[in-house]
This record gives structure tokens, C-alpha cells and sequence, in this order.
């Protein structure tokens, strides 16, 4: 992953992002560090990752999502300790699963679950999750119609900060529709073809 650190840095934070740009991830995702919001927190780090199977680049038709770690020493009332995070994680559907009236809160469960899974400890949590219907007209008709599901979602973590951007891996790739890496987590199929609209049941 890219280096993009800057000048200078507290310990605890520096230690935090080296294991984080230490990992590896399963081969089917693609991560790597980028510019960290400047505005949000005295320190940070970030990472975008994508679900590419079968393919590089930069925008995967499968899944895609971002992950940030913030640290304050100060501790805000809001975060209830000195780091936060702050992550993103978006995929295609199809039409048919994108109509689930659940899918919203199969979503965020899965984050939970993922979290849950890894061991990762967290608190004061919050999100939204987010589906969209879409209808392609004129030259876009013959792609028929199509769905979207996002997810927003920031909390406070504790202990082995690893632990929570490998959950977030998992969430993304879970979304796009590939198996997990974990023990213990549902999804509704199997990975997507390389039209990134495979189905799911």
C-alpha cells in the first residue's frame, strides 16, 4: 500500500497505523492507503478497498468501500475514547434483492456480525444503510433494471485495532457477494460474474 503518512506523530497513533498498513488481505481484495480527511479528528489514516476477482483498476464494478481510523487524544464526549472510525461500503444488487424490505437491516448486521466475528470491540455505533432502485431508459434500456445498497457507519473501537478493518474487508466483500472469511456469517449468494450482476438467492 502506498505510503502516505504525515510529518510527524503521536506514538500511539503511529503504532496504530503501522499494523494497519502491515496487513494483507484475501486475494480477491484490493486495498490501499489514501488521503485521510484533514478536518475530522488531529490524526488519521484511510484506506479504500475493492472487490476485483478477476480484474485491476481502480473502479470495481463489484464492490467498493473506505475505510477511516481517526485518533484524538482529547477523547470527544461523542467518540467515548481517543479513536473513531469511520467507514463506507458500497455494491451492486439485482433488481430482485435490491426490492427486500430487510435488506437494509441485513446490511447493518453484517457489519455487527463481522465485527462480532473478529473479536473486534466497539461501542457507541451508529450508520445508515441505504438501497437504490434504478431503470435504465433510451440507450441505457438494455441494461434493464438495476439495485445498490450502501453503507455509513462509524463507532469506537477497543482493544486490537486490526480486528476492525478486517471486519470491514469482510463487509465489503460480503456485500458484493462473496463468501466470508469467518465462522458464523450468512449471505444471501454466491459471487457475483463478470457483469458484477450475478445473482444472489
Amino acid at each position: 500500500m502506498d505510503d502516505t503518512r504525515p510529518a510527524a506523530e503521536t506514538p500511539a497513533f503511529a503504532r496504530a497505523a503501522e499494523q494497519l498498513r502491515s496487513l494483507t488481505f484475501r486475494s480477491d481484495f484490493s486495498v490501499r492507503e489514501i488521503a485521510a480527511p484533514t478536518s475530522l479528528a488531529p490524526e488519521a489514516i484511510a484506506f479504500a478497498g475493492d472487490v476485483r476477482p478477476d480484474a485491476d483498476g481502480l473502479d470495481s464494478p463489484y464492490g467498493t468501500g473506505r475505510f477511516v481510523l481517526m485518533h484524538d487524544p482529547a477523547e470527544p464526549d461523542a467518540w467515548g475514547g481517543p479513536w473513531r472510525i469511520v467507514c463506507f461500503a458500497q455494491a451492486p444488487l439485482e433488481a430482485e434483492i435490491g426490492v427486500d424490505p430487510l435488506l437494509a437491516d441485513v446490511a447493518w448486521s453484517w457489519l455487527v456480525d463481522a465485527l462480532e466475528a473478529r473479536g473486534a470491540d466497539f461501542h457507541s455505533e451508529s450508520g445508515t444503510a441505504t438501497k437504490t432502485l434504478s431503470k435504465g431508459f433510451g440507450s441505457l434500456a438494455a441494461e434493464g433494471d438495476g439495485a445498490q445498497i450502501e453503507l455509513r457507519s462509524s463507532w469506537t473501537p477497543a482493544g486490537d485495532l486490526t480486528a476492525h478493518i478486517e471486519a470491514w474487508a469482510e463487509l465489503v466483500c460480503m456485500l458484493a457477494g462473496l463468501p466470508p472469511g469467518s465462522e458464523g456469517i450468512a449471505v444471501f449468494g454466491s459471487q457475483r460474474g463478470a457483469s458484477g450482476r450475478g445473482t444472489r438467492g
